[in-house]
């Protein structure tokens, strides 16, 4: 986990880039508990995007889990990467596993930091 990240109830990670957008993926919590993951389901270029609704689905080899928003906004880039080898969120969820970018006005306020985070998941 990184200082620069602010993470959601649901285990989605939300880290603000230097144009203003927002990157959002899965946490590594997440993706442990989720196991292999086969299948990522995520919104289209240009789909809003509302804090703690569904916004897409992630499926494992145990489970389909929804993937929940952790913010407002709208997509502005969809990571094909992981939609072709989703495994990338269990090898990589911070870096290369990330999911969608999005255009917001402002962050939550029930936006974990990192420690807030561990709690959380007792990490």
């Amino acid at each position: 986990m990184a200082d620069d990240l602010r993470y959601s109830k649901d285990h989605e990670w939300v880290r603000v880039e230097s144009d203003g957008t927002a990157i959002v993926g899965v946490t590594d919590f997440a993706a442990e508990q989720l196991g292999d993951v086969v299948y990522v389901d995520l919104p289209e270029v240009g789909a809003s995007i509302t804090a703690g609704t569904e916004m897409g689905e992630i499926e494992s080899t145990k489970s389909v889990s929804d993937l929940f928003s952790p913010l407002d906004g709208t997509v502005v880039e969809v990571n094909q990467a992981v939609v072709d080898s989703p495994e990338l969120v269990n090898s990589s969820p911070f870096d290369e596993g990330w999911l969608i970018k999005v255009s917001f006005e402002q962050l939550p306020e029930d936006l974990l930091d990192q420690e807030g985070y561990a709690a959380l998941t007792n990490a």
